[in-house]
């Protein structure tokens, strides 16, 4: 991952302003501590902070074409970039650099470009010729970026709004899956839409985890020991074990865990490893280690929001140590439970329309949670995290599946996520244990240990009084913390973030569970006790299905659950928009 900052029309273009520029520019330099670029275009900048993981040696940014009139600085990683070469037969490469391939496939096709790149990116790209410029971010929003506008006509872009916070009058989170040109005005609008595919299989999530082994550098999987994750790491696993070409850096493959002592994640990641015949990697911290690194946390993810405070610290803590083992690059699990319905709260959805929908809100929403988590968590110390899942063409394939399959059905022997877990019951050559693959849906900050958010709460007591909580609603208008633990993440963040436009980036609203504040409708006794945490509210969490699935894994005695039949699923196209 790196950090990227564009500047467009500044009316002061003095020396003076290069250094503003480098100096806002460094503080993106924990996503990209390699090595720093900037390119000067008359009233136009381009810095990048890089994180080198695709030719560590000559892939230095900004990126040109072969005449250098196209500049383009970017965050992200493009997959397909050796195909998308081969369209390209009278293009000369200056650099191995996967993200090279945007500045001559703009040269060649114009803005119509951004649909043909599989990845995940935030770039910004100048056109030297007229001054025009384009910015884009991939459709789920992996990568951050965020726009901003100066008092003297700038327009800013950055990966971090830290890095425009003080010189912007207003800045957003740039919309996923949109463009902004220059050309047509000025307007950020959709870059298109993909078309469905309706394989009634789960190969492309082979294809999907592959790619992601795409690195000239030490790499890993991190292994909470729930389903997604430890998905995520057998296919790799087994990928490595059978291709020569993965393993530059040997066959085994390393995995990464944090908990407190005796935590649940600990306890089934190490199960997990063994199984795989990974080389484990298990980290333990404490709920005062946690404590106080919260500051430093909600400086890096710039958000208040709580599930992703509790989340993201256990996150950032494990990614320090990651780096100090020399892996600059992860895989993990994030989207599953957004494509499949994995959150305990998707066991009260009324009808399958309903839960087709709030998936759908779910993924929208993935650039303002868990993708912000994974991908700042990581970021702070120059690691970048790949999310196999919410590869574009695995999501086509999984929501073109009739949602009636990922019902949650207690009668039929179905538990959340029972679709994917079902794909992957391989009895000849099992993918996991049976009771890992069945292991009910644990929440992160849950995994780590069940105290970790219990001395959250505590801590925050402690700071935030009852008068304080009361009146809040006069000292926060907008979004108002509804509990003390709000209270207390939202104050570091208006220390970091004073601005209106800091902490309109951040989502509000109800929520069960992780649910959308639309889901809240589904039960009317949620709206009594709303506490993201998914064990907290929902009582169906540990002993849910203790007699449709047992410790072994088996199902219950209503037998095998039946296997949906190729004409039922992607029956109806579906799509998220």
């Amino acid at each position: 991952m790196c950090g990227i900052l564009a500047v467009f029309g500044i009316v002061d273009n003095s020396l003076a302003k290069r250094s503003r520029i480098i100096e806002l520019s460094r503080r993106l330099r924990h996503r990209g501590p390699d090595w720093s670029g900037l390119h000067c275009h008359e009233d136009c900048y381009l810095a990048h902070q890089r994180l080198a993981i695709i030719d560590p040696t000559s892939g230095d940014q900004p990126l040109y074409n072969q005449d250098k009139t196209i500049v383009v600085t970017v965050n992200g990683e493009i997959y397909n970039h050796k195909q998308l070469r081969e369209k390209l037969p009278n293009h000369q490469f200056r650099t191995g650099s996967d993200c090279e391939v945007i500045a001559h496939l703009y040269e060649e096709y114009g803005e119509d470009f951004v649909d043909m790149l599989d990845g995940m990116f935030s770039f910004v790209l100048l056109d030297t010729r007229d001054k025009s410029f384009i910015a884009a971010r991939d459709a789920i929003g992996i990568t951050p970026l965020y726009m901003g506008w100066g008092l003297d006509g700038s327009i800013w872009f950055a990966s971090e709004m830290k890095a425009l916070s003080d010189d912007c009058e207003r800045f957003i989170s740039f919309l996923p899956g949109h463009i902004y040109s220059s050309k047509q005005g000025g307007g950020i609008t959709p870059h298109g839409t993909q078309k469905a595919f309706l394989q009634v299989h789960m190969n492309p999530y082979f294809c999907a985890v592959m790619k992601r082994l795409m690195t000239d550098v030490p790499f890993g999987v991190l292994l909470s020991g729930g389903l997604d994750s430890s998905l995520v790491a057998s296919v790799a696993s087994r990928h490595m074990a059978e291709s020569e070409a993965a393993c530059q850096w040997g066959s085994q493959l390393h995995t990464f865990c944090i908990g407190l002592k005796g935590s649940p994640d600990l306890k089934a990641a190490r199960e997990v490893a063994d199984y795989l015949g990974t080389r484990h990697h298990e980290f333990h911290f404490t709920v005062q280690e946690g404590i106080d690194a919260i500051e430093e946390v909600i400086y890096h993810i710039e958000t208040y929001d709580v599930t992703t405070v509790r989340a993201s610290t256990p996150m950032f803590l494990m990614s320090r140590k990651i780096r100090s083992l020399g892996v600059k690059m992860v895989l993990s699990g994030e989207g599953s439970d957004e494509i499949f319905g994995g959150y305990l709260y998707f066991h009260k959805a009324p009808s399958k329309e309903e839960f087709h929908e709030e998936t759908c809100r779910k993924i929208k929403a993935l650039h303002l949670y868990d993708c912000l988590r994974a991908n700042k968590s990581t970021s702070a110390w120059g690691v970048e995290a790949r999310v196999p899942f919410l590869d574009k063409e695995f999501i086509n394939v999984a929501m073109s599946i009739d949602p009636e399959w990922k019902m949650i059905r207690p009668d039929l022997g179905r538990i959340e996520k029972w679709l994917l877990r079902n794909a992957f019951d391989d009895e000849q050559k099992p993918y996991l244990p049976k009771h890992i693959l069945y292991r009910q849906k644990e929440q992160f900050s849950d995994g780590v240990g069940y105290s970790w958010i219990d001395g959250l709460k505590e801590h925050a007591d402690k700071h935030v009084t009852d008068a304080m909580l009361m009146n809040a609603s006069f000292i926060y208008p907008e979004n108002t913390p509804a509990t003390k633990e709000g209270y207390y993440y939202r104050t570091i963040f208006e220390k970091f973030f004073p601005k209106n436009a800091a902490r309109s980036t951040v989502p509000g609203g109800p929520s069960i569970a992780c649910s959308t504040a639309k889901a809240v409708e589904w039960d009317a006794a949620w709206s009594k006790n709303l506490d993201p945490s998914g064990r907290a509210a929902l009582g169906v969490h540990a002993a849910a299905y203790s007699e449709e699935v047992g410790a072994n894994g088996t199902k219950s005695m209503n037998g095998p659950p039946q296997k949906p039949q190729s004409h039922m699923l992607g029956s109806e196209s579906r799509s998220i928009s």
